[in-house]
């Protein structure tokens, strides 16, 4: 795949999870700089780190889509400029340190703001990510900042009847099971 197939495929595997498609675009040794708000396994490297991140997202925003806006690209970088888009249908999970920093009710709110992302090749796959995002638009969009009282006052009642907790457990569970769907296979099963 050329420089701009393999960025497209990127954001469709975090739209589907597909990971057939995961093994064609993600190197062994990918490393997402961004993992560190996400479950423990979006850090793992390769393609299960990218199939456990797409499930994180889609676990709270369905119809998770990620339209395109720009590409440059050389040999050794793509930067994508585009929105994500979804609707708040389950809970988003944020993590610290691998714990439960801040868990957001479904509100059922949809989602669309812009992000710029740098993907690094090598071997013919994207081997590293990083991104400008504009978080503080989706928490707006979302009722998390500046707070509307409704919100906050569900994130509390969650944080303190263990909901929140539950719903990390949940998400840290559903992203580890997407990421063992290729990391546990030998690569000439994939």
């Amino acid at each position: 795949m050329d420089p701009t197939e393999l960025a497209y495929g990127l954001f469709r595997v975090l739209e589907t999870g597909a990971p057939a498609l995961a093994a064609d675009v993600v190197h062994e040794d990918f490393c997402n700089r961004e993992a560190a708000v996400a479950p423990p396994a979006c850090a793992l490297p390769g393609p299960a780190g990218v199939l456990a991140s797409g499930a994180w997202m889609r676990s709270a925003f369905s119809d998770l889509r990620f339209p395109v806006l720009g590409l440059a690209r050389n040999d050794d970088q793509v930067w994508v400029r585009l929105r994500m888009r979804g609707r708040h249908t389950g809970p988003f999970v944020r993590y610290r340190d691998g714990a439960l920093d801040q868990a957001i009710p479904p509100t059922g709110h949809d989602i669309d703001f812009e992000q710029i992302h740098v993907l690094g090749l090598r071997d013919g796959k994207v081997v590293s990510h990083e991104a400008v995002r504009d978080d503080i638009t989706m928490l707006g969009q979302l009722g998390v900042f500046p707070p509307a009282p409704p919100t906050a006052l569900r994130m509390i009642a969650w944080r303190m009847t263990g909901r929140a907790a539950r719903a990390a457990t949940r998400v840290t569970d559903e992203a580890a099971e997407a990421a063992a769907l290729l990391r546990d296979k030998p690569a000439e099963s994939r």
